[in-house]
């Protein structure tokens, strides 16, 4: 089976983080929490920037 990284339905901003969670089968919301402790800890602006490049880069559903 073919899977590809894709936008989720699942969102609240623009399905990154959703479409991270079905990709690798997990639940979404703990991926959004691991997303905001890693962007808290490293100061913010890396976790930002790559959540921008992924919004752009990343095709819809």
């Amino acid at each position: 089976m073919n899977k590809r990284l894709t936008k989720s339905n699942d969102k609240l901003i623009a399905g990154v983080c959703g479409g991270i969670a079905d990709y690798f089968g997990w639940d979404s919301s703990m991926v959004r929490v691991g997303y905001v402790l890693l962007s808290i800890f490293s100061a913010g602006f890396p976790g930002f920037l790559a959540y921008i490049i992924l919004w752009i880069v990343m095709p819809r559903y």
